[in-house]
C-alpha cells in the first residue's frame, strides 16, 4: 500500500529517477496549455475570461497515462480557480463554462477526484527539476503552473512540497516497522524540522483563500458546471488538512481528532487521491502504536513516543503562530484600512483555504495531539 502513495509522490531524493515528470499534454490540447502557462499575465490583466470563451470543448479520450491526467486536472483546475476569481471577491464567476467545467469533470472522474483544485493538484503535482541532473533542493524546483504572486507563490507550494518529501520516508519506515518503533521517531522528528523551518516562508500573496466554493461567502451557492449540473456545486478547495502524510502521522500516532475537527480532516480525504485515501484508512485500521508501547512498558519506547508527539504538537502551535502572523493579523489590517488588494483578505480571519474556521481548527487539532502522551 505504501508503493501507491509514494507512486504519487515521486520521491527520489537523488534526482527524478523513474518518474517521468511530464510538463505538456498532446498536441490536442494546447489550448488548455497555452492558458495554463500564461496564468499570472492574463489574471492580471484580466483577458483570462474571454479567452476561456473562445476555447473549444475538447474531449479527453487522449489524455492515456496517468501523468497526462494528473496535469490535465493540475491545468483545468488553475484556469479555473483564475476564471472564477480574476476580478477578485466582489465579482467571482458564477458559472463555469462549458469548455472548462465538462472535461474538468470528466478527468476529475477518471482520476477519482473532485473538480475543484485540490492540494495533490497544487503541491504534489506541480513541480519539476530545473536541472534534472542535480539533485531535489529548493533552488532546483520549480513549479508546473504558477498564479499571481512571483516567488511567493513558488515558495507557498514548493515548501509544502518540501514538507511531504521529508514525510514520505518516514511513513515508509513507520509501516513497515511499526514492531520496531524507534527509527519511526527519528524520520518523524526529521520530518518536523523540516516542517517547522518551511512554514515561516509561507506568505498570502497567492490568495489561497479563493479556491474554494463550499463554505464561502462570495459564492454562498457554489458554482454551476455548465454542461454537467444545472445546480450549483459546492466544492472545498486546497488545503494543506489535505496532506496524506501529516493524516498518516496522526494514524500512526493514535491521534484522533474530536468532533468538528475531526470530521473536517475525514471530509478532506475525499480530496485526497483515492490510494492515499486508502493508506490512512489502512493505517487507522492496524493496530495502535500507542497501545503496543503501553503494553511493552518500556521507558525509552515510552519517551521516543512521547518526545515525537510533542514535536509534532510543536509544529501544529507554530502553525498557529505563523497563521497569525502573516494571515489572521494582515488580514485584519487590510479589513481595517480597507486597503484589501481586490476586497482579498476580509474574510481571511475566519476561514481557511478548505472552508475551516482557521484558528479554531488549528487549536483543536493541537491540543487533541496532546491528549495521547503516555
Amino acid at each position: 500500500m505504501f508503493n501507491i502513495y509514494i507512486e504519487q509522490q515521486k520521491w527520489d531524493t537523488r534526482s527524478q529517477g523513474s518518474f517521468h515528470i511530464i510538463t505538456n499534454l498532446p498536441d490536442h490540447y494546447r489550448a488548455w496549455m497555452e492558458l495554463a502557462n500564461d496564468l499570472p499575465n492574463l489574471i492580471e490583466s484580466r483577458k483570462l475570461r474571454d479567452l476561456v470563451h473562445k476555447m473549444p470543448v475538447l474531449s479527453t479520450h487522449l489524455l492515456n497515462s496517468p501523468q497526462e491526467l494528473r496535469l490535465a486536472h493540475l491545468a483545468l483546475g488553475f484556469i479555473t480557480m483564475g476564471y472564477v476569481w480574476q476580478e477578485g471577491q466582489h465579482a467571482p464567476a458564477k458559472i463555469l463554462p462549458r469548455a472548462l467545467a465538462v472535461p474538468y469533470w470528466v478527468v476529475s472522474r477518471r482520476l477519482g477526484l473532485p473538480a475543484v483544485l485540490t492540494y495533490a493538484d497544487s503541491v504534489l503535482s506541480n513541480w519539476k527539476l530545473r536541472d534534472p541532473s542535480k539533485g531535489i533542493e529548493i533552488g532546483n524546483m520549480d513549479l508546473v503552473i504558477s498564479l499571481p504572486g512571483g516567488g511567493s507563490c513558488r515558495g507557498f507550494f514548493l515548501v509544502s512540497l518540501l514538507v511531504e518529501m521529508a514525510a514520505s520516508s518516514g511513513i515508509k519506515v513507520g509501516i513497515v516497522s511499526c514492531s520496531v518503533p524507534f527509527p519511526l521517531f527519528n524520520q518523524l522528528v526529521m520530518l518536523i524540522v523540516t516542517a517547522c523551518a518551511a512554514i515561516l516562508r509561507k506568505l498570502t500573496v497567492c490568495g489561497l483563500y479563493y479556491f474554494r466554493w463550499r463554505d464561502n461567502p462570495m459564492l454562498p451557492e457554489g458554482l454551476v458546471y455548465e454542461g454537467v449540473s444545472n445546480e450549483p456545486v459546492l466544492l472545498s478547495g486546497g488545503s494543506a488538512a489535505q496532506s496524506t502524510a501529516i493524516q498518516c502521522f496522526d494514524a500512526l500516532l493514535g491521534i484522533q481528532h474530536d468532533n468538528e475537527s475531526g470530521a473536517f480532516l475525514t471530509r478532506m480525504r475525499d480530496y485526497m487521491p483515492p490510494a492515499h485515501r486508502q493508506l490512512i484508512e489502512t493505517l487507522s485500521d492496524c493496530p495502535s502504536l500507542r497501545d503496543f508501547i503501553l503494553s511493552c512498558a518500556n521507558p525509552d519506547l515510552k519517551q521516543a513516543f512521547n518526545d515525537c508527539v510533542l514535536a509534532l504538537e510543536d509544529l501544529r502551535t507554530y502553525h498557529v503562530s505563523a497563521v497569525t502572523k502573516y494571515i489572521v493579523v494582515p488580514a485584519n489590517r487590510a479589513q481595517e484600512t480597507g486597503h484589501s488588494d481586490r476586497g482579498a483578505g476580509d474574510k481571511l480571519d475566519a476561514t481557511g483555504t478548505g472552508g475551516s474556521s482557521l484558528l479554531v481548527f488549528l487549536k483543536s487539532v493541537r491540543d487533541t495531539t496532546r491528549k495521547v502522551l503516555i
